[in-house]
C-alpha cells in the first residue's frame, strides 16, 4: 500500500500488545470490550493532537498563568453502528464533554453497498470537529458513506478512527477523502472473499456484544 499524507498507522508496543489479545478467539466479551476501550484511549492521544483549544487563565498556588485547554463542546464523536459503539467510552474517558451522534448503516450482502437506516447527530454539528469511530475498516464503503452523510449535513472537519484496517479500505477512504485524517492502530494483510479482514479478529460487533 502506498503512503497517504492523511493516513496515520500506529506502531506502538502497547497497542500491539492489546491487539494481540484482542485477536485471540478465546478472548471473552468483557475483556474484548475493555481492550477496545483501552486501545481507543491510546489512539485518542495522537488523533486529537490538533483538537480545538482556547486560552484560559489559571491561578496556581504561587501565581496566575495562561494555559490552553481543549474546547470539548466543539468535539463530536460519531460511532458507526453497531461496532463503533465499543470505541465511544475510550474517547469519552479523555473528553467527557464531547457530544455523541450515531450513524447506522446496513450493507447489502450482494452489492456490499452501505445504506443509511439511522442518523442522529448533535445540534450544531456543522460547527464541530467530528470523529467517526469504526473498529474495522474493511472495504471502506461504510466509512465513505458516513463521511458523505456528514458532509451533507455541513460538517467540514472530519477524522476517522479504526482499530484494524485492510489496505483496500484505507486506500478507498484516503483517495476519496484527502482532507479526512485517518487513524488506524493496525494495518492487516487483505480481505477475504466475504470482505472480512485477514487475519483480523472476526466480527467486532458480535464479539463486543456477545451475539455470536
Amino acid at each position: 500500500m502506498k503512503n497517504y499524507p492523511n493516513v496515520t498507522i500506529f506502531d506502538h508496543p502497547l497497542i500491539g500488545h492489546k491487539i494481540a489479545i484482542l485477536r485471540d478467539k478465546n478472548t471473552g466479551t468483557k475483556e474484548f470490550r475493555e481492550l477496545v476501550e483501552e486501545i481507543t484511549m491510546l489512539m485518542t492521544y495522537e488523533a486529537f493532537k490538533d483538537a480545538p483549544t482556547k486560552e484560559v487563565e489559571v491561578e496556581t498556588p504561587l501565581e496566575k498563568c495562561t494555559q490552553r485547554i481543549v474546547q470539548e463542546r466543539k468535539i463530536a464523536i460519531v460511532p458507526i453502528l453497531r461496532a463503533g459503539l465499543g470505541m465511544v467510552s475510550g474517547v469519552q474517558k479523555i473528553f467527557p464533554l464531547a457530544k455523541v451522534g450515531h450513524i447506522g448503516l446496513n450493507r447489502d450482502e450482494e452489492t456490499m453497498e452501505p445504506h443509511e437506516y439511522y442518523c442522529k447527530l448533535p445540534e450544531g454539528i456543522e460547527n464541530m470537529q467530528v470523529t467517526l469511530l469504526d473498529p474495522m475498516l474493511a472495504t471502506g464503503g461504510s466509512a465513505n458513506a458516513a463521511i458523505r452523510f456528514l458532509r451533507q449535513r455541513g460538517v467540514k472537519i472530519i477524522r476517522l478512527m479504526s482499530i484494524i484496517a485492510a489496505p483496500q479500505g484505507v486506500e478507498k477512504v484516503a483517495e476519496a477523502n484527502p482532507d479526512v485524517k485517518v487513524y488506524v492502530s493496525t494495518l492487516d494483510r487483505t480481505l477475504d472473499e466475504h470482505c472480512y479482514i485477514l487475519p483480523g479478529l472476526g466480527d467486532a460487533g458480535d464479539r463486543l456484544f456477545g451475539t455470536k
